[in-house]
């Protein structure tokens, strides 16, 4: 059998299930534990015969039993959470540390993951479980506003499978369009002066030194995926891909209807459920709401789903300022840790001064930015 290396490897890996040239051990792959089990399965195991498909059987390999639990803990914890007001603050802020002590616990060797992925969609799937099942049967909550959560549900999905679809890794094409310079900075580094040797640093700051390509400005390694990404911004966990020149702006777009569908959703549980308060006073005091074990549960629900629209209100907003000031989150980590930039909006954002051109030129560069012309690397498959 030989093997196609798609990647220069280390010398210490493992064949990985991607690089084989059979192809049904290669679909559904997300590699990293994954590897030394199959490497080990493909030598001394041969392959299955009977009415298992080989699709479903490394589907089978690929599921990450581990959080398993998770999900089936959460709806239990937020019942939990729904029997008295004082225990639903304890759970819900506890529940972050757990959620992260559980994954630690059980992904300590895994980078790429689908365990918050998944927990994100599962929490999207039953909060809106409960809004058709619990709270529009009680009323006042019409076929329209119905419509419009339905709406917002279904453009966040679309938006999520948008920025799912890669973030733009640096492939071959890109290095030879980049690489042309190469001669070039070979010959500088025969000529003598400080031009030269500035000219020589800039081109050994376009080289990764993990990949060893010579990439376009504003790219990065990502560590967790393993390649050069164009104009990487940052890693998220929750998406279990990379943001970067070709899904950036998809990635912006799904934070803001998810923020703009969950604040309309959680308006519209207060108002059934409390409708003599203000919305802000009944989202902390609501009177009669745990007489009935759904309506305390719903309740509940609105505090859970407020934890996490603060929490991607947070990211939108550090997005939307870094975008103002044209600096990725990758330029304004590097920035702080070498001291080349200035903290600015009590340090929600991190000024470099390097790419800026102005807000409305910035905002200009980062909408009509380019597509990225790479596409996803057939050794980094996504499984969702």
């Amino acid at each position: 059998m030989k093997w196609e290396k798609l990647k220069p490897p280390e010398p210490d890996d493992p064949i990985c299930c991607c690089e084989c040239d059979v192809y049904q051990y290669r679909c559904c792959c997300d590699c990293e534990d994954l590897d030394e089990a199959l490497h080990r399965w493909l030598k001394e195991k041969p392959a299955p015969r009977g009415l298992q498909s080989p699709v479903l059987g490394a589907m089978i390999d690929n599921l990450e039993l581990s959080m398993v639990p998770a999900l089936l803990l959460l709806p239990l914890l937020l019942r939990v959470a729904s029997l008295h007001y004082l225990l639903g603050i304890v759970v819900l802020t506890a529940l972050p540390g757990l959620v992260l002590w559980y994954y630690y616990a059980t992904h300590r060797r895994k980078r790429r993951t689908l365990f918050f992925l998944a927990l994100a969609l599962y929490s999207l799937a039953y909060m809106y479980y409960l809004f058709l099942t619990e709270v529009w049967p009680r009323g006042g909550v019409g076929p329209l506003q119905v419509g419009a959560v339905t709406t917002g549900m279904i453009l966040t999905l679309v938006s999520l499978v948008l920025t799912k679809r890669g973030p733009g890794f640096v492939d071959a094409s890109l290095r030879e369009a980049h690489g042309h310079g190469t001669g070039a900075a070979g010959d500088a580094t025969c000529q003598s002066g400080p031009a030269a040797g500035k000219e020589t640093l800039t081109e050994k700051r376009s080289v990764c030194p993990v990949c060893r390509i010579r990439r376009p400005p504003r790219a990065g390694h990502c560590r967790t995926c393993g390649s050069c990404v164009q104009r990487l911004d940052h890693h998220c966990v929750w998406i279990n891909s990379c943001v970067g020149q070709a899904n950036h702006r998809s990635f912006l777009q799904t934070l803001c209807v998810f923020v703009l569908t969950s604040v309309y959703g959680i308006s519209l549980v207060l108002r059934s459920l409390c409708p003599q308060q203000h919305l802000m006073t009944a989202l902390f005091y609501c009177p009669g709401v745990y007489s009935q074990s759904s309506t305390a549960l719903c309740f509940t629900c609105c505090w859970y789903s407020s934890i996490i629209t603060a929490g991607l209100l947070h990211l939108l907003l550090s997005q939307v300022l870094n975008i103002s000031f044209n600096v990725t989150e990758r330029e304004a980590q590097l920035a702080l840790r070498n001291k080349t930039g200035r903290s600015r909006l009590w340090g929600l954002v991190v000024d470099t001064g390097e790419h800026s051109r102005g807000l409305y030129q910035n905002w200009v560069e980062f909408l009509t930015m380019a597509e990225a012309s790479a596409s996803l690397r057939p050794d980094l498959p996504d499984v969702v």
